[in-house]
């Protein structure tokens, strides 16, 4: 496996202005990243999108690091049509940075208020047409898709496996995210087990866990869809069973990227670093 790093991960410091996302590919590849992983476009020079794209890939050339992934948001259940076309022209950035890959989301669920008597299953026809259609699309410039179990709606191991195999579409894959499953209040090492033979990418995430049934720890916690206590944490410092998991998507002839998404109250920078070096010792040893 080679170990990449989203830009998501520097979150705190674009917010303070204090790195750009150009500037975080340059970071990535100070920190000893193999590659990084886009997520959105967020010109900080009053560039259109399009023209930020291009400095993306060429950025990325100019210091010799491949990009690994491009991620972006999107909600098939809202105005379909219209989301299938937004999410083509974000196929097209992700050619335009150079990526073979690209992460959509399919859904975050039905509007509140609105849900009545609908399920994941009544959403299924609809996220399935609409993430075949992007995949055909992407397929003809080279480039996979693929959906993340991420949120409360589309998140469990069985509902990203369903979506998968209802699209049944070569080119199209899952995002598994070792982490993110605790936030369906699955365990992870459960769930990876599931839908490791659909990976096309992966993340490495680590959580601070506590039960529903504590007092709230305060600041930064959230919480996940059944109550349980939710806190980001350097890679290796959290209760997310990162090496078994990563033995398990091995076991599934895995050996793509997986990219660290950091979400630590920590330090950012050491945070990264610190998981760096704790995620290449258990690649190691898994």
């Amino acid at each position: 496996m080679k170990i990449s790093v989203s830009t998501y991960s520097y979150s705190k410091l674009m917010a303070k202005n204090e790195i750009t996302q150009l500037g975080c590919i340059a970071k990535a590849k100070e920190q000893g990243f193999d590659a990084v992983e886009i997520v959105g476009i967020i010109p900080h020079d009053g560039s259109s999108e399009l023209e930020y794209a291009e400095k993306i890939g060429a950025e990325a050339k100019r210091l010799d690091i491949p990009i690994s992934n491009f991620t972006v948001g999107a909600d098939f259940l809202l105005d379909t049509k219209k989301e299938i076309e937004r999410v083509k022209q974000m196929v097209d950035f992700a050619e335009i940075i150079g990526t073979k890959s690209i992460r959509h989301d399919a859904t975050s669920g039905f509007e509140k208020g609105t849900r009545k008597y609908r399920g994941f299953d009544d959403a299924l026809p609809i996220l399935a047409d609409a993430c075949r259609e992007v995949t055909e699309y992407a397929k003809t410039k080279g480039i996979k898709t693929m959906v993340e179990n991420h949120g409360y709606f589309c998140q469990d191991s069985d509902r990203v496996e369903k979506l998968v195999n209802t699209v049944a579409h070569e080119n199209f894959g899952l995002l598994v995210d070792i982490g993110n499953f605790v936030c369906a209040d699955e365990r992870p090492e459960i769930a990876v087990g599931r839908v490791a033979p659909y990976a096309f990418y992966a993340h490495a995430k680590d959580f601070h866990i506590k039960s529903a049934q504590m007092q709230n720890p305060g600041a930064g916690f959230f919480r996940s869809r059944n109550g349980t206590y939710l806190r980001g944490a350097i890679i290796g410092h959290g209760d997310v069973p990162v090496t078994n998991c990563i033995a398990t998507l091995k076991r599934a002839d895995y050996d793509g990227y997986i990219a660290i998404e950091f979400e630590g109250m920590e330090d950012t920078l050491e945070g990264i670093a610190i998981g760096l070096e704790n995620l290449r010792r258990y690649i190691a040893i898994s």
